[in-house]
């Protein structure tokens, strides 16, 4: 009997016709990619902190997480850019200290006009009219605030200061919705946008808005990882990036013992920000060495929270790899994020020292913000020496996805069978494979990735492909793989040799 079946007896006597269904060559199903944020609710959310939810739009992270939390506002930022994709939210817990800061609000108003109050990239306008005082204008300014529900802070006058109708100084406290460090990271600003777009103060009022700071507590993701040990994500976003968030990162996604060892095969990115001066960003990113994580260096006066482009980043990296994951993520545009004025952009050379240093760029468009280069913060080998092998995520993508794809092909097709050496004489339709069937089986499987446009060279991978079997272990097939992964343009060189005139000959 030639044939291998699976279910029908080799010694059915029972008349007349049996068959059998097998799948193991009709396999072309791709796999299901889904991203992670994780973060923090608000105590109005009606999620429970430690436990993963499918999140399937934003008007659900609002009741989920609570209006104005860290998770509802990443959520909006990342559904702006990846409206169908599979999003799954964790949120956790925090001990800590709400930021605050205060806003000042002096003088007698001169003329009518209106307060432009920026929190975050948020605009909140405040009507004044001629001869209003400083404290009228700082209750008006509180209560604007506390009427936009999806703003991270809340906001209030200082009791002694408002009794006092004549006075012409007044503070409002602005306070952000929940306790951590997120909360330190919250522009406020006033007439953002200038004079060119209608935004100017009004005659006779300052409003001098404070540094959001003293927020404590952050997200201990060694725990919350834990939770979700079991899933795989390849797109994760997270809130922090500190170094002991990192440090908890890189454990998780390790090759060792993490998702990307052998045992796990899970795979994915890690995507964050971090906000700070050229110089601070370049120190802290060539203190990380990890191919797995990308953190997005943010101006110090970017109106947008580090947070939300962390979220909007993994949106659009979730977009674009989705789609092929050979392909660069630069042009990408960050659907929904205020462009940083002109004069608190990172210039050419600083851009450059962040690339240097681990640290991915964003850039801007004619009126986008977009992602420049999503580079990793590996930067060395394990003896300290440079090492360029895993600069960009798009290697690391592109990887995964040569893996599963060959993954899928043998535990398809070859998930029940039989080994046997080169040469072996057995009859047509056995269910036995040698190393040069597996050999000819990962050569095809390779062409086809070559026809995607996710690995070059075919002749010379067929050269180095080393499949043979374990000496040691008769029922083990041992591979050395050898892909020759795609590149990107990622650099364009001219030299422009210019003429006053062509010689005529």
């Amino acid at each position: 009997m030639p044939v291998s079946f699976s279910n029908i007896p080799g010694n059915v006597r029972v008349p007349l016709f049996y068959a059998e269904v097998d799948n193991s060559m009709a396999n072309t199903a791709t796999a299901t990619y889904k991203s992670l944020l994780v973060g923090q609710k608000t105590s109005d959310g009606t999620a429970k902190n430690g436990v993963p939810v499918f999140v399937s739009s934003v008007a659900k992270a609002r009741t989920l997480f609570g209006r104005g939390s860290e998770l509802a506002l990443a959520v909006e930022a990342y559904k702006a850019v990846d409206t169908s994709g599979e999003l799954w939210v964790l949120p956790a817990e925090v001990t800590g200290n709400k930021a605050t800061a205060e806003v000042t609000v002096n003088g007698l108003a001169l003329g009518s006009g209106a307060v432009s109050f920026y929190v975050g990239s948020s605009r909140v306008q405040v009507s004044v009219a001629q001869g209003s005082k400083a404290n009228a204008v700082a209750i008006d300014l509180a209560a604007a605030i506390n009427a936009k529900s999806d703003l991270p802070v809340v906001a209030e006058v200082k009791a002694s200061d408002a009794e006092e109708e004549d006075e012409t100084t007044a503070v409002v406290v602005v306070t952000a919705k929940e306790a951590g460090v997120y909360g330190n990271d919250i522009q406020l600003s006033v007439n953002y946008l200038g004079s060119l777009n209608g935004e100017e103060s009004v005659s006779g009022i300052d409003v001098i808005p404070g540094i959001m700071n003293d927020g404590t507590g952050i997200i201990d993701y060694a725990e919350a990882l834990k939770v979700v040990a079991a899933e795989a994500y390849q797109f994760i976003g997270i809130a922090d990036a500190d170094t002991t968030s990192l440090d908890a990162v890189k454990v998780d996604m390790n090759d060792t013992s993490g998702r990307w060892s052998y045992a796990r095969m899970q795979f994915g990115h890690v995507f964050t920000a971090k906000r700070g001066d050229a110089e601070t960003l370049m120190t802290f990113g060539n203190s990380r060495n990890d191919q797995h994580v990308s953190i997005f260096g943010v101006e110090p006066k970017n109106p947008n929270p580090a947070w939300l482009i962390a979220a909007s980043a993994l949106g659009r990296a979730a977009v674009f790899y989705k789609n092929d994951p050979a392909r660069p993520l630069q042009t990408g545009v960050l659907v929904g994020l205020t462009v940083p004025n002109v004069q608190d952009r990172f210039d050419f050379n600083e851009r450059q020292g962040l690339l240097s240093n681990g640290i991915a760029t964003l850039c801007v468009g004619a009126s986008d913000v977009m992602i420049e280069r999503a580079i990793t913060t590996y930067q060395r080998n394990s003896f300290g020496d440079p090492d360029n092998s895993y600069l960009d995520s798009t290697t690391l993508y592109t990887l995964a996805y040569i893996i599963s794809a060959l993954k899928t092909a043998i535990t398809s097709k070859y998930a029940r069978h039989k080994l046997a050496n080169d040469g072996t004489r057995f009859g047509p339709g056995q269910a036995i494979v040698t190393p040069k069937v597996i050999r000819s089986e990962l050569i095809a499987q390779y062409a086809k990735l070559e026809d995607k446009g996710l690995v070059e060279n075919s002749e010379l991978f067929a050269k180095y492909l080393i499949v043979e079997r374990n000496v040691d272990d008769v029922n083990r097939i041992d591979v050395l793989l050898p892909p020759d992964v795609v590149n990107q343009l990622r650099i364009f060189a001219m030299q422009v040799q210019f003429r006053l005139q062509f010689d005529e000959e």
